[in-house]
């Protein structure tokens, strides 16, 4: 098993109504036990390029957790569940890189 990080990437003035959150909640109860990191959501962002130095994003980094899983098909599947890929939420899945 490894462990991957699912980001989320999202509009920055994106709100989630109270079903989005339970909805939210009960894919991350599906998730059970693959969820090793519960990570977090973030608040304000910037993303440096070297072209584009402090450029605002149309999408940015709005939250991560880690989970554990077979390979990285078998993560994207779990990630395939996120419920705000109906939202416009971008997810991208990355296996970590043991140190």
């Amino acid at each position: 098993m490894s462990k991957y990080v699912v980001a989320f990437r999202g509009q920055p003035s994106r709100t989630t109504s109270a079903e989005g959150e339970q909805a939210w909640g009960a894919w991350f109860g599906q998730l059970g036990p693959a969820i090793t990191d519960r990570g977090n959501r973030v608040g304000a962002t910037r993303t440096l390029t070297a072209e584009h130095p402090g450029d605002p994003r149309t999408a940015v980094l709005s939250g991560y957790f880690v989970i554990e899983a077979d390979d990285l098909d078998a993560a994207a599947g779990l990630a395939a569940g996120c419920p705000g890929l109906a939202d416009g939420v971008d997810v991208e899945v990355a296996e970590v890189v043991p140190s």
